[in-house]
């Protein structure tokens, strides 16, 4: 729903140079709902489970069809800026940001 894994991920992300960053839910309760903008918007997609790839992949086919996906297998246990939640973002984001460096 766009309230703590992503919006962390947003945080942290937003302050690197050299990158912009958003966050977006994929639930129709989400603060910030993923647009047909954001994703045209978006070099590389980040998500916390499958199953929110699957939603993306649902609701904009095309679209999806030409983004780098990166699903990052990260239950929705933390809340926002948890250290450990931080730490586990960066250790799985990081090295596959380096590429786009």
């Amino acid at each position: 729903m766009n309230q703590w894994r992503s919006p962390t991920a947003e945080r942290i992300y937003g302050r690197k140079p050299f990158f912009n960053a958003r966050s977006g839910g994929t639930s129709s309760k989400a603060r910030h709902r993923v647009s047909h903008t954001d994703l045209h918007w978006a070099d590389v997609i980040f998500v916390m489970e499958n199953k929110h790839k699957r939603r993306l992949q649902a609701k904009y086919p095309e679209l999806m069809r030409y983004q780098n996906v990166h699903v990052l297998d990260i239950q929705d246990n933390y809340k926002f800026m948890d250290p450990e939640l931080v730490d586990i973002l960066q250790r799985s984001i990081d090295p596959i940001l380096a590429d786009y460096s």
